[in-house]
């Protein structure tokens, strides 16, 4: 079976669920919640309590449905464990060529992290599907800007890092293909009423722009 371009899974919703800190008991309930919201990509930090049971549980649930994948993967090592837990996106907030170049041999999507240009025409160079501009705090639309004039246009640009609402239009304009979200949509203990509410305003939000 062909695999999908990342770009198809962006299509739908530009938006990437960062929920760092899930407890493997709670997650099927706040993805339902992403879910109904329209995201299409869900990914749990592996610095996040028991984050493979959590990946394996979304799986086994959504199956094509979503692309579920792993956050803050630092070594080759992780790869293989996120791919034995079923996830099939690894995001990273550094620039590894060898994490990138593990996760396309086990034909999983690879997003990592960067912050200059030279950062980001190596992870290209070594495979990657897309680039996670991290932190977004330090990177402000301009000077995304400047780095989208000079990198492939058919790459996509997620900023991530700070990012709430009323962000995404600057970020947009200056290049950024969609995001991903960490805080603003989900951190632990927060009510599943405000965690629907803040998905819907992020999803209307981004939709607005396209």
């Amino acid at each position: 079976m062909t695999m999908a371009s990342l770009s198809e899974w962006l299509d739908p919703l530009p938006l990437v669920a960062i929920l760092r800190g899930v407890q493997p008991d709670e997650v099927l309930e706040i993805a339902a919640v992403l879910f109904d919201a329209g995201f299409r990509i869900i990914e749990v930090p592996l610095n996040s309590p028991q984050p493979l049971s959590s990946i394996e549980l979304l799986s086994s649930r959504f199956g094509d449905r979503v692309l579920t994948g792993a956050g803050t993967v630092i070594d080759p090592a992780s790869v293989s464990e996120v791919a034995a837990a079923g996830g099939r996106l690894i995001v990273m907030p550094h620039a590894d060529a060898n994490v990138v170049e593990t996760a396309k041999s086990k034909n999983l999507y690879a997003l990592p992290g960067f912050a200059t240009p030279t950062e980001a025409f190596r992870m290209l160079a070594a495979g990657a599907d897309g680039l996670k501009l991290f932190p977004a705090e330090g990177n402000p639309p301009p000077v995304l800007k400047a780095m989208r004039a000079v990198l492939p246009a058919d790459k996509k640009i997620l900023p991530v890092g700070g990012i709430t609402p009323d962000k995404l239009a600057a970020y947009w304009s200056a290049g950024a293909n969609g995001f991903g979200l960490g805080s603003a949509l989900y951190s632990p203990g927060m009510d599943i009423g405000k965690i629907a509410v803040n998905a819907s305003e992020f999803a209307a939000s981004v939709r607005a722009l396209k």
